[in-house]
């Protein structure tokens, strides 16, 4: 096949499979190397046809900006307040936490004093203030580059620290979270950070208020590859598109 005419069939599967494809589908389907997948979609996305997803490709579409911090603070605050509440049902003592960054896990960063004997590993500068209080427990911080739209640090720095180290759960926020597709992030400092979270615990909790289901207005996506638990205040229509993937239980507010 005429590189032209493998990169038409490129776009054609992109906005045939919801806007979003990954490099091992693509190399099926076109019966060619993830090498050349791979420079195929970089052409693309130079051009803008396209732009490049963790793992794959999505359509270019409208993209909403970020809220700042002081909108996102001040958003759903209840909600979060519930879902942190929830949240903390799962912390039990003397466990290891990781905590992402996000006014949501902020908040269950709140109530982390409850519990005795934690470690919370985290790179939530916002859960700081909160966190120096855990009876008994200690905090580790992951360093790198501070993100001042969520005062969260992410990078290489944060990424190697990360490794190093594992937990019993994971507590983690985003701007969208999309079933089959994952959660929907402003950043891939923030979307690959997120990634490497997931695979070091032994659990994953995702915290997300009704306006963040099915939202889909950022380009840089995590996967969720995994058994994952969803607390949420979702309505059970939006719930509706979580209920056949058997790797979400869900926990509806």
């Amino acid at each position: 096949m005429k590189v032209a005419k493998r990169r038409q069939a490129i776009l054609e599967l992109v906005l045939s499979n919801n806007g979003n494809v990954n490099v091992e589908t693509l190399c099926s389907s076109l019966g060619v190397s993830e090498a050349t997948v791979r420079r195929d979609l970089s052409s693309l996305a130079e051009q803008g046809m396209i732009m490049r997803t963790y793992g794959g490709a999505a359509h270019i579409g409208k993209h909403a900006p970020e809220a700042s911090l002081e909108e996102r603070s001040s958003h759903s605050s209840l909600e979060k307040e519930r879902i942190a509440r929830a949240a903390l049902a799962h912390v039990q003592d003397n466990d290891t936490v990781l905590l992402d960054g996000g006014t949501s896990t902020a908040s269950l960063a709140r109530l982390l004093r409850e519990r005795t004997g934690l470690h919370v590993i985290t790179n939530n500068l916002l859960a700081l203030e909160s966190l120096h209080e855990l009876p008994q427990g200690r905090v580790t911080v992951l360093g790198g580059d501070l993100r001042p739209g969520s005062m969260a640090t992410f990078g290489p720095a944060a990424m190697a620290m990360l490794e190093r180290l594992s937990a019993d759960k994971v507590f983690v926020s985003a701007d969208g979270v999309v079933a089959g597709r994952g959660l929907c992030e402003a950043s891939a400092s923030q979307s690959y950070l997120k990634d490497l979270m997931i695979r070091q615990a032994a659990e994953v909790f995702v915290l997300a208020d009704a306006s963040k289901l099915g939202r889909d207005q950022q380009q840089y996506w995590t996967p969720l590859n995994t058994r994952w638990t969803l607390i949420t205040t979702g309505s059970a229509e939006q719930l509706a598109d979580f209920d056949n993937d058997p790797r979400v239980i869900q926990q509806r507010l």
